[in-house]
């Protein structure tokens, strides 16, 4: 298995579920972090929100956000608003949000048109495994991943 491969698999385990994730973006001048519950899924984290929140407001001036996980992964990508969960192309990430997120329900109000599903696609991102004794530097657009192991060079 490649070390791509390797660290795709090790994402998909850690957070192909309900997931805390940090989402930092930017208005042009001030710079803004929040704490949002994600599901990873090939090279993005999604999350239900709404339209009219800052978040997106701000992923629409300026779609390029970094984000952070509690779970040994930090990384950049490119937001974008899916749009409103019940459009017919988000009908398998929507469905795979309701399964992962128990509360999606009790917080979503899917009659909302502003009711919407927000992707990152991650290009790059560091994960950490064993308090640091292997990273893996991600590129997930060129599909390649570099390994360090206990501090050393990466490979």
């Amino acid at each position: 298995m490649s070390k791509y491969e390797d660290a795709k698999k090790m994402m998909n385990e850690r957070f192909g579920k309900d997931s805390l994730i940090a989402i930092a973006t930017t208005d042009g001048e001030r710079l803004y972090n929040r704490m949002v519950d994600a599901y990873y899924v090939d090279g993005a984290f999604y999350i239900s929100t709404y339209a009219l929140s800052n978040k997106v407001r701000q992923i629409e001036l300026n779609p390029q956000v970094a984000v952070c996980a509690i779970d040994w992964f930090s990384g950049r990508g490119t937001g974008r608003n899916l749009g409103w969960v019940l459009k017919p192309e988000n009908a398998e990430i929507r469905h795979k949000l309701r399964e992962a997120f128990v509360w999606y329900d009790d917080a979503n109000d899917e009659r909302d048109p502003n009711c919407c599903i927000l992707e990152i696609r991650l290009t790059d991102g560091m994960l950490i495994k064993d308090h640091h004794a292997i990273r893996y530097q991600i590129d997930f657009d060129k599909q390649s991943a570099l390994l360090s192991e206990n501090w050393g060079e990466f490979k």
